[in-house]
């Protein structure tokens, strides 16, 4: 079975909507944790369409396999 590239996605109300400074991070929305990056670009585009109207709230896609293995090669 192939190694599992696991991808988290949350998000919250930010201080600039250029930025990932988060305002409140207690209080983050945790979309949740992925098996892939494709399955976690449908959860961000959920998340991130649902507050389209609210520039301050930005959700992003951390690639959680990059953090527990930072020497492996990973494709995404």
């Amino acid at each position: 079975m192939p190694n599992t590239l696991l991808h988290l996605v949350f998000g919250g109300r930010v201080t600039d909507p250029q930025g990932q400074d988060f305002v409140d991070p207690n209080h983050l929305d945790i979309v949740g944790i992925y098996p892939s990056y494709a399955k976690a670009l449908i959860a961000w585009r959920g998340a991130s369409q649902a507050h389209v109207d609210d520039a301050n709230m930005k959700y992003v896609i951390v690639h959680l396999h990059r953090l527990l293995e930072p020497d492996e090669a990973h494709n995404h």
